[in-house]
């Protein structure tokens, strides 16, 4: 090991910081010419490495730590590593590395560069494989560009600004002593550089900004960013719920804590005092929960569906920001998820823009227990994106950073990560006490002045403000604030204009809004979704026989795959003698697509199908190309967009929620490539799907397809866990179902995208019924007719008078009942669909039961297990329906730890014997 190390590097190493090379031998004075210049270009070899190395290193040497650490440093940054001295170097002229424009000889340039990358600002390059964006960045970092010194007006008006960024956060500290708000103190300068960011995006053409950011600062960037009135976020301190941040709820809302809630609004150029060009600029917070980096996703879905909306598709038109935290970047996998997206072809958002707080500490984790990484930012260094490290305590380097990040992405539509470096001044929530675990770093920052006071300091120093003036400020943001809350005491809530007034707080997208139907969280108080009743979903016949033709045709000279061909002949010419399931599904899309409703579907390996199915992307069998019929059924169509996503679910469904609460009227599907590979998006689910509305305000229409049914491929490839979105239902919240014919989904699938009422759908899509002869529908059951939430057993209809036992079921276990020998025997027994499992259909439910006067008890069979499946929502709803009139039985598994039977043949047994117990009477 150490013996092919050199000793310096060696050194530097083991000790983790710089070393002195040994003493370079003196260069002697050769009287050849000859010598002198082969002399004079080992020196200028040199002097290009050094070059080099200070713009891959330089940040190594950065003085990046408000709190004065030393930095590492590195040995290649030493002349003396390279083997000689820097008097040697420092006479050669500066043409001999081609960098003139930064001094005469090469000792200005090394002088020059040594202020640039290590200064305050961290530059990392190295990984950067493009040329062409190294290069432009170099050159860009070099030239100063970014680094323009503030004129004094804006210096001023700086100090303003933190003055109030401070201001505000002391004010609630003093008043509300030991309630969280999360402060940004210490990171100040994180609301200057979201501030500098939106007006010189805005300058370039950026019309909206969605931002997304965890809890710390979020109360400051309400006010100062997006213009909330003071009185309102002292509303939220003093629990005066109807003045607060969050106005807009749904009725029966649950609301959310203060510093996870959202807002939008239109910020001018005068409010941000970027010193550029007037403009208005539309900005976006997204509401996010404690989990710190799951709005990451959210957010690129949301610019991502501005754009889709936004005619002209510019990239330019709409820019996506994140802010995260120094320990959830490194620590959290939905990041690396999420950066991930950033060049895929379905998901990339013309470059988002990452500022991580790093106040380098977690609640109280240092970040040597947090991360294997020198650098809270490294995860970015293998998506290639550029990362720049910055000191929160000089406000110029700050500003200049946020300039470069802007411009580096409107160049190459790239991401660009600033690593913002400051500390926290107080516990991680205000109520915490950080001396306990980091009573020495605790100790300096409270000694440590605020940024905002050493930016004073600097002014005062240079003659452009007087201690009076700074007092001033100070003075004049915290009578403001007193008087918000005094007014608000007194119930005389006045808007402000010095902070402005957020447009629907509380929103994050700021669309309006239903308030829920009643429960239907228990059987007495169940939805009968009058919507269902009124929307048309079916499509008239030559319509519907014009789009099959259109959906299976393409262009001349396409040479499809021989299988592939045959297969789609069969569907082409089935419209009379019934429809699969990828078929009416791309008959529904179509005929959406043609009422001008857009429509996007992604996932794991969707374009095809899991399980070959779905063919909705042709190509070409001897060329490669693809073809999408359902983007040219018409000109005057609605976009359609189709992609596979990568192996990921967490961050897809995030940027598909998230797309879906912009494009409010569009049809946006997710599929899981088995049900339960929607485990790993749980939190996505828990926190927004089924919360958002409850919480935020936030609508969405977005469709989870998730293959499910108990077909003998073990516990990882059955189950899509439907019990536990049913457990999550309550308040109209989503919608839940599992239909058993191709006719069910269609009208499903339409009814989801023409209803008024915008709620999340999840569907328990079909395995082996994709291609099952009696789950085929005739056409004329998409030309008339409805999506029906309960479907009855037409043959037992025929003797009611006789049946005494009802099974009811849903999904896919229903043809394991007609496929039993016993039923055609079990005369007394009649088959009920319960394709709809939240809200429950109560009504439908019970008109159907009342057609069969002889029942004596309702038998409700399922494959899952007891504990799983639909049992534990249906039983209550069940037993109050029907009252003592007759008996409710389980027909089951029993309880398990896990889904289902690890081998084919157990699980036919057990099959066979769950069916021979429903239908025995």
């Amino acid at each position: 090991g150490r013996g092919l190390i050199p000793p310096s590097l060696a050194e530097w190493m083991e000790g983790g910081g710089p070393t002195e090379a040994p003493p370079a031998p003196a260069v002697s004075a050769a009287p050849e010419a000859g010598v002198r210049a082969d002399e004079t270009v080992r020196l200028a070899a040199i002097a290009g490495a050094l070059v080099e190395s200070y713009r891959d290193h330089g940040h190594l040497a950065a003085r990046l730590d408000p709190l004065d650490s030393p930095p590492p440093g590195h040995p290649m940054l030493n002349p003396r590593f390279h083997g000689v001295s820097r008097e040697a170097l420092a006479s050669l002229p500066s043409s001999a590395v081609g960098l003139e424009r930064l001094g005469p000889t090469v000792g200005d340039v090394l002088d020059r560069l040594e202020e640039i990358y290590c200064g305050p600002i961290g530059y990392e390059l190295d990984h950067m494989e493009n040329p062409a964006q190294r290069d432009w960045l170099v050159d860009y970092i070099e030239s100063g560009a970014h680094r323009r010194p503030l004129p004094p007006e804006r210096a001023r008006r700086l100090l303003e600004r933190l003055t109030r960024v401070e201001g505000l956060e002391r004010f609630l500290h003093r008043s509300y002593l030991g309630k969280k708000r999360f402060s940004i103190e210490g990171l100040d300068m994180a609301v200057l550089m979201l501030a500098e960011i939106l007006a010189r995006s805005a300058h370039l053409g950026t019309r909206q900004v969605f931002l997304g950011m965890a809890h710390r600062g979020r109360l400051n960037v309400l006010a100062h960013i997006l213009g909330l009135s003071y009185e309102s976020i002292v509303a939220e301190f003093e629990e005066e719920v109807s003045r607060g941040i969050q106005t807009n709820l749904p009725e029966l809302g649950s609301g959310d804590v203060k510093y996870h809630v959202g807002g939008r609004r239109v910020v001018s150029e005068e409010e941000l005092d970027s010193g550029e060009e007037e403009f208005d600029i539309d900005v976006h917070l997204a509401p996010n929960p404690s989990h710190l980096e799951h709005v990451d996703p959210v957010v690129l879905g949301m610019a991502r569906a501005a754009r889709f909306l936004d005619a002209s598709e510019d990239p330019e038109c709409v820019l996506p920001v994140l802010i995260h935290g120094d320990g959830s970047f490194a620590g959290q996998g939905i990041v690396a998820e999420t950066l991930n997206l950033c060049r895929l072809r379905a998901y990339e958002t013309g470059g988002t823009l990452h500022l991580i707080a790093n106040n380098q500490l977690g609640f109280t984790t240092l970040p040597a227990e947090s991360r294997s990484t020198r650098y809270a930012s490294d995860l970015a260094l293998g998506f290639r994106i550029p990362v720049v490290h910055v000191n929160a305590d000089d406000p110029e380097a700050c500003l200049a950073v946020a300039r470069l990040a802007v411009d580096y992405r409107f160049e190459f539509g790239e991401d660009m990560v600033m690593d913002l470096i400051g500390y926290r001044r107080f516990g991680h929530n205000e109520g915490d006490e950080p001396g306990y675990t980091q009573p020495i770093m605790y100790r300096r920052i409270a000694e440590h002045p605020s940024v905002r006071t050493k930016w004073a300091e600097c002014l005062i120093k240079d003659g452009l403000v007087t201690r009076e003036e700074v007092a001033r400020m100070a003075d004049e943001v915290a009578r403001r604030l007193n008087e918000a809350r005094e007014s608000l005491r007194a119930g005389d809530v006045t808007e402000r204009p010095e902070t402005g007034t957020a447009a629907e707080p509380g929103k994050g997208t700021g669309s309006p809004t239903a308030p829920p139907e009643p429960d239907a969280g228990s059987g007495r108080g169940a939805s009968a979704e009058p919507d269902t009743l009124t929307v048309e979903t079916a499509i008239p016949a030559e319509r519907l026989a014009d789009l099959n033709a259109a959906l299976h045709r393409w262009p001349e000279g396409f040479e499809l795959f021989h299988k592939l061909g045959r297969q789609l002949q069969r569907r082409r010419d089935s419209l009379d003698g019934g429809l699969d399931w990828a078929h009416a599904e791309a008959l529904a899309f179509g005929s959406l697509l043609l009422d001008g409703v857009p429509v996007r579907l992604t996932g794991e390996d969707t374009e095809r199908g899991t399980f070959s199915h779905r063919h909705l992307v042709l190509h070409d069998a001897e060329r490669g190309d693809t073809f999408v019929p359902l983007q040219h059924l018409s000109p005057d169509q609605a976009r359609f967009e189709i992609a596979n996503s990568p192996l990921s679910e967490i961050a897809t469904l995030g940027f598909e929620y998230g797309f879906s609460t912009i494009a409010l009227d569009a049809l946006v599907l997710w599929e899981a490539q088995f049900g339960d590979f929607a485990n790993v998006g749980q939190a996505i689910i828990d926190q927004f799907i089924v919360a958002g509305h409850s919480k935020w305000g936030q609508e969405s229409r977005i469709v989870l397809l998730l293959p499910h049914g108990y077909e003998g491929q073990g516990p990882e490839h059955s189950s899509a866990r439907l019990e536990r979105f049913l457990q999550l239902a309550a308040q109209d919240n989503i919608r839940v179902a599992n239909c058993t014919t191709s006719a069910q989904y269609f009208h499903l699938l339409r009814l989801q995208a023409l209803r008024p009422e915008r709620r999340p759908l999840v569907i328990m899509t079909p395995k082996s019924l994709l291609r099952h002869p009696k789950a085929r529908s005739p056409a004329e059951e998409l030309t008339s007719g409805r999506f029906r939430p309960v479907l009855a057993d037409p043959a037992a209809l025929e003797r009611a008078d006789r049946i005494t036992h009802a099974i009811l079921c849903s999904g896919k276990v229903y043809y394991d009942l007609l496929a039993s020998e016993l039923h055609e025997a079990a005369e007394t027994v009649a088959i009920l669909r319960l394709e709809r499992l939240y809200p429950f259909p109560a009504p439908d439910l019970e008109r159907e039961l009342a057609r069969l006067p002889a029942l004596e008890e309702i038998r409700w069979l399922q494959e899952e297990p007891e504990n799983m499946g639909a049992w534990r929502l249906v039983e209550p709803r069940l037993r109050s329906l029907v009252g003592s009139e007759c008996s409710v039985r389980y027909v089951g598994r029993e309880e398990r730890a896990s889904p289902a039977e690890g081998y084919a043949e157990r699980h036919l047994r057990r099959q066979r014997e769950i069916v021979t117990r429903g239908l025995t009477v």
